[in-house]
């Protein structure tokens, strides 16, 4: 019998080379506002153009009027997207009405643009359930479990298939940390083992609350992660609305065509922190690496080319924003006036059919409340 001489299967070759078709960037416009991809560029109008500014304009202003509710105690829980506007107008743009959105707690923007009010958005924070109440939207609460959301997916998709719906999926947001979680590899392996019309969106900013996205995960990209389950993954400039937008429409035109899911990384960055509770970035992590991002600025980006082409004038944004800011504060007010949930509502909208111990509660409390 030949003497073994050596490592029949080369696995370092193998390890080093697995993230390499996940490792190429898809992009239009840099970080210096430089078209890449002139082509692609080109199937933009100026009015798309504007208007994709005008979406990360009115973002950027929502984030900031909410932060300063949230200095006035006027909010519950709030998780800032300062620096995520472009990954998330760019996606949620690419989608249509009839796909249903699972939206975790950074997605208020997003949920807002696929049919909320902003003053619903308001609402959920301060934990009125009223905030929940979407009608016919295709929207689901924003999800505070972490990854949970990509179960709630993939079961919305398989619904979509059984019913026979044409042109319709669901689609989902979560971010780095969340791809560590055990609900999103189930959520991605249901989907895709039942060939279901869901896009797997995952917004990488680099921190899950004060922990790098390279101490939860050794893979490379976040994108390839989606591989193992027999689902096609792209990762995306997060900082390019442009890019990002492509990407996601091409994604979701796929899975409506039956084809199964997809899962889409953005490349973006949280500029504050984690939530309004006042964690301090300042102690996890330093201004050498903000830096590059906050040069990234998708904002800057987006302004340098429609000034260039003579479709952005500072003097329009600062009147935007101001009305943006106005109708804010007046979506601030119909969320303050809107009655409380009381005690007896919530424990006869927990189950369907109360329990016997809750129902002995809504005794209790009834008693109470007419006092």
């Amino acid at each position: 019998m030949a003497k073994k001489t050596g490592q029949v299967i080369d696995f370092a070759s193998i390890k080093a080379t697995m993230s390499d078709p996940y490792k190429k960037t898809f992009q239009i416009v840099d970080k210096d506002a430089k078209i890449v991809n002139q082509e692609l560029f080109d199937t933009f109008s100026d009015d798309q153009l504007v208007d994709f500014m005008k979406k990360m304009v009115w973002e950027r202003t929502l984030h900031e009027q909410t932060m300063n509710f949230s200095r006035q105690g006027r909010l519950g829980f709030y998780a800032p997207t300062y620096g995520e506007e472009a990954s998330e107008m760019g996606s949620v743009s690419a989608f249509k009405d009839q796909d249903f959105l699972f939206p975790a707690y950074r997605d208020l923007p997003q949920l807002i643009q696929h049919g909320a009010s902003v003053a619903q958005g308001f609402l959920w924070s301060k934990g009125n359930a009223v905030g929940d109440d979407y009608g016919e939207q295709r929207n689901w609460f924003p999800q505070i479990i972490i990854g949970a959301q990509y179960v709630e997916a993939a079961g919305a998709a398989l619904g979509i298939k059984k019913n026979g719906e044409k042109d319709a999926v669901s689609f989902v947001y979560t971010g780095d940390g969340g791809t560590s979680q055990g609900d999103f590899y189930e959520g991605v392996n249901f989907a895709s083992s039942f060939q279901a019309p869901a896009v797997f969106m995952v917004q990488n900013n680099g921190w899950a609350i004060s922990v790098p996205r390279y101490k939860q995960t050794a893979a490379e990209t976040l994108a390839q992660k989606a591989v193992a389950m027999g689902v096609p993954s792209i990762q995306v400039d997060g900082m390019d609305i442009l890019a990002t937008y492509i990407a996601t429409k091409e994604a979701r035109e796929f899975a409506a065509a039956g084809n199964g899911p997809v899962l889409v990384e953005t490349l973006t960055y949280r500029y504050g922190a984690h939530s309004s509770a006042g964690d301090d970035p300042s102690r996890y992590r330093t201004k050498e690496e903000e830096k590059p991002w906050f040069d990234a600025d998708p904002l800057i980006r987006m302004r340098k080319i429609l000034t260039d082409k003579g479709l952005w004038s500072q003097d329009q944004e600062d009147k935007l924003v101001e009305e943006y800011k106005d109708s804010f504060k007046a979506s601030m007010k119909e969320a303050e006036n809107t009655p409380t949930q009381s005690v007896v509502d919530m424990l006869k909208t927990t189950f369907e059919e109360p329990t016997p111990q809750i129902k002995a509660d809504i005794a209790r409390f009834e008693a109470k409340e007419s006092k």
